[in-house]
């Protein structure tokens, strides 16, 4: 006997639709010879067991059990068949996509849900939808990782309708009185027909006064509901989500309720409505047997997941962006190959040789050279959000729901296009790194493709003093393009610097040997990414959000942060008058930034402590001190007065020494380092890791 076992996390004893169709289905398995059981998602051990010994799994909802990640990734890795059956929207952090309706909502998916569940949809043998409109959203969203899918009808209990001719007046609200289901469409229309009564049969969640001609009465049976409706003249369901289904709604419109709705019930996507009520009876009748029928097919293939056809070969494209761009889309182009039969990347002439050399199993190719009729996909990655609308680029739907960094973007971008792509970001560095082992030097690039977001001159010149008065053996290459400002006026001729103005591949290869990288907002910044050197970068105007530099390795300070609440376009950019975002940052506060990049790299740390200058230091009283940020305040009251004399004697504005720090403070100071009021200054001898 197959055993079948659903996964769900919600009693069946509470009556919603979902609860009300999962115990129909799992009455019919049962009646068709099955063993159907349900496991609750109270012990992750016990459902472990109950999927090890199933023929057949049936991944409900899951999103009240503590453990799902865990529980799904199970799911994935076990190897047994899986059906996912879908109610709502599950990877979305309200499980509702409200950003599809309410457009000034974004962010509004869960970063390692939305992943996960795009695996599961994409390993299930069958998915199974509530509606029309619900396939395309998911499919919008997950591409061809909805691979095989049902759409059930809801499960009304059509034998038991009960239609009268006498039509009463009141109007029925079932359920909670809540937001998503559209109660304050339900108070307002009660509002402006006050002769008129209404009756919500279960809670008030509404965060407003509730006019009189609404009453409240106890949740009523799935019988009683449609005796109500079957006597009702006129209903609301006008939910504010994209509603899955609508079981409700299919039963007031098959009791010939005069609806007052709108677009967003999914049952209203179905070809029965409005006008073929008796095919809806028909196919709702169905449903069940229907989706039992699947599931015979299933355990009668004993095939395991066969891998679609590949790609063939493909060729990618970008038409506009910058150069940080285009290396934010090789770990996407990476996902490409195992799908493909050939995957070329062509790019704008004075880049193919560089990329030829590290893209490592990709023909490059110019742009002058692509001849279209020789491949059988055509990727063009456009920009992500899309702002070119010539352009016929793939779409990044997560683009404005997901919170996550653009490399990301283009990785669930391209995993749209085939079910068997990886759509995890593999790590560091996308090109391999060649570290000169016998001169420790630093690159920095003061220069920017768009100057407006580069960080002032002399701050450049003042940091890299600063750096050779602390560490005077490490060489400095400086990274100057043929429009960027030119530095070396400002440079003291005793300072170890090397100008490199060559092309892209002169750059590369001083990048990948430096112990780190400093740089703006730019593509060189991002150059230095792929080769997963270490970065110190300024953000000003442009916050890093999903562009920020990205390697394993970073720390920047984005200028705006207390210094300006405009948000920035191009138009403020070009007529701002003062750049406080980037001015205001001074190369002493980089400094201590950059020490904190060393410390990352796991180099020793000196008996010396350098003092964030994002602090300023006040004397609030004898032996109190007062350090202040923009956004913290932390008061240092010494109790004793060997730690106050150690203080005195040697802080000396900028560093601190704690050779013979007193054992009573230690841990105060241990406090002051946690909380970025000073940083260790690790030692010059360098060891690249």
């Amino acid at each position: 006997m197959n055993k079948i076992i659903f996964l769900h996390d919600t009693a069946l004893s509470l009556k919603r639709g979902a609860e009300l169709t999962l115990t129909q289905l799992i009455s019919k398995g049962n009646e068709l010879g099955f063993l159907v059981t349900v496991n609750l998602l109270s012990n992750f051990e016990t459902v472990k067991q109950d999927i090890q010994e199933a023929s057949l799994v049936v991944v409900s909802s899951t999103s009240r059990c503590r453990f799902e990640i865990e529980l799904l990734q199970y799911v994935i890795n076990s190897g047994k068949a899986y059906v996912k059956l879908e109610y709502d929207y599950n990877f979305c952090v309200r499980r509702s996509v409200l950003c599809l309706s309410e457009k000034h909502i974004k962010n509004c998916c869960n970063n390692t849900k939305f992943h996960l569940y795009r695996n599961v949809f994409a390993g299930a043998r069958l998915n199974v939808f509530q509606s029309p409109k619900h396939y395309e959203y998911h499919k919008d969203f997950f591409g061809a990782a909805i691979g095989d899918y049902l759409i059930m009808p809801p499960t009304v209990d059509v034998d038991n309708l009960q239609i009268s001719e006498e039509k009463q007046e009141e109007i029925p609200f079932f359920g909670t009185l809540n937001y998503l289901k559209g109660g304050y469409e339900f108070v307002a229309y009660a509002l402006d027909h006050p002769e008129k009564q209404f009756v919500v049969y279960g809670e008030n969640r509404l965060q407003r006064e509730i006019p009189s001609n609404i009453t409240f009465k106890p949740p009523v049976e799935n019988k009683d509901v449609l005796r109500i409706l079957g006597k009702t003249k006129t209903i609301i369901i006008k939910p504010v989500w994209p509603e899955p289904s609508g079981r409700l709604a299919a039963e007031a419109f098959l009791s010939g309720c005069e609806l007052i709705t709108n677009n967003r019930v999914g049952t209203w996507s179905f070809n029965f409505y409005p006008d073929h009520k008796d095919t809806a009876i028909a196919e709702i009748k169905n449903t069940i047997p229907q989706f039992w029928q699947a599931i015979t097919t299933i355990l009668n293939q004993h095939t395991a997941h066969i891998p679609d056809k590949n790609l063939g070969r493909v060729l990618v494209k970008k038409a506009y962006g910058g150069l940080g761009d285009i290396f934010f889309t090789i770990p996407a182009v990476y996902k490409l190959r195992p799908v493909s039969k050939k995957v070329t990347y062509a790019f704008a002439p004075r880049l193919v040789n560089f990329f030829k050399t590290h893209l490592k199993d990709v023909e490059v190719i110019s742009t002058e050279d692509i001849k279209a009729d020789q491949y059988d996909n055509v990727i063009e990655l456009g920009n992500h959000p899309k702002f070119n609308y010539d352009v016929n680029q793939i779409a990044y739907i997560t683009g404005k729901k997901v919170k996550q960094h653009s490399i990301r973007h283009y990785i669930d971008g391209v995993a749209r296009l085939h079910p068997d792509i990886d759509n995890a970001y593999s790590g560091y560095p996308y090109f391999k790194r060649t570290p000169h082992l016998e001169q420790k030097y630093y690159t920095i690039h003061p220069g920017a493709g768009f100057i407006l977001k580069a960080w002032p001159m002399a701050h450049f010149v003042g940091l890299i003093k600063q750096i050779h008065s602390y560490y005077p053996d490490l060489g400095i290459k400086v990274i100057q393009g043929p429009k960027d400002p030119d530095i070396t006026p400002y440079l003291d001729k005793t300072l170890n610097v090397d100008i490199v103005d060559g092309g892209i591949e002169a750059v590369a290869e001083a990048i990948s040997g430096a112990l780190f990288h400093i740089g703006n907002d730019s593509g060189i910044t991002h150059l230095a990414g792929a080769f997963n050197c270490p970065i110190l970068t300024i953000y000003g105007p442009t916050g890093p959000g999903s562009w920020g530099a990205y390697s394993e390795h970073v720390e920047l300070i984005w200028g705006k942060k207390g210094n300006c609440d405009l948000t920035c376009n191009y138009n403020v950019i070009i007529n701002c008058s003062d750049r406080v975002c980037l001015n205001r940052v001074t190369h002493k506060m980089m400094f201590f930034k950059l020490l904190k990049l060393l410390l990352q790299l796991e180099m020793p740390e000196t008996q010396v402590c350098y003092f964030n200058p994002a602090f300023s230091l006040t004397v609030e009283s004898k032996g109190a001190y007062l350090f202040k940020n923009l956004e913290h305040e932390y008061l240092l009251d010494f109790t004793d007065e060997e730690s106050l004399n150690f203080f005195l004697e040697n802080f000396n504005g900028e560093t601190i020494n704690l050779k013979h720090m007193p054992e009573q403070f230690k841990e105060v100071f241990e406090a002051l380092v946690q909380l970025d009021v000073f940083t260790p200054i690790p030692e010059s001898k360098y060891q690249l890791h």
